[in-house]
């Protein structure tokens, strides 16, 4: 008869993806009500974030848009080779691809849509 392996419990996805989130900020030098405005919660919410009171709601609009702020970070961290000073000077300069800076198109979902895509086609190309 086989024993039952002790499986460790899965993390909450929306507790993990808050932190990552939080995490990716702070190395990005986004604030508070930045995160806020590109996620699409109030200053409150960040605050209690960071706080571990709350955290996202996992499959809300909050957390598909948080996911991909973390992946625009991921490919940007690639790309920088983690150099977080090389990351915050490209969220801020002009991008004329973009046709605005990064950080300002990022506040709308369509604008991290792009800002994601445009990281991804930089970070692997063909």
């Amino acid at each position: 008869m086989t024993q039952p392996r002790n499986i460790a419990p899965q993390p909450d996805r929306g507790i993990v993806l808050t932190r990552a989130a939080l995490r990716a900020a702070e190395r990005l030098g986004i604030s508070g009500r930045q995160l806020a405005e590109i996620v699409g919660v109030s200053e409150a919410t960040i605050s209690r974030w960071r706080r571990n009171e709350a955290a996202l709601e996992v499959d809300s609009k909050p957390f598909q848009i948080a996911a991909l702020f973390v992946r625009a970070f991921r490919s940007l961290d690639a790309i920088t080779g983690g150099d977080e000073t090389v990351a915050r000077i490209w969220l801020k300069a002009p991008n004329t691809a973009l046709a605005a800076r990064p950080i300002e198109r990022m506040v709308t979902v369509q604008g991290l849509v792009d800002v994601t895509t445009y990281l991804d086609g930089r970070r692997a190309p063909i």
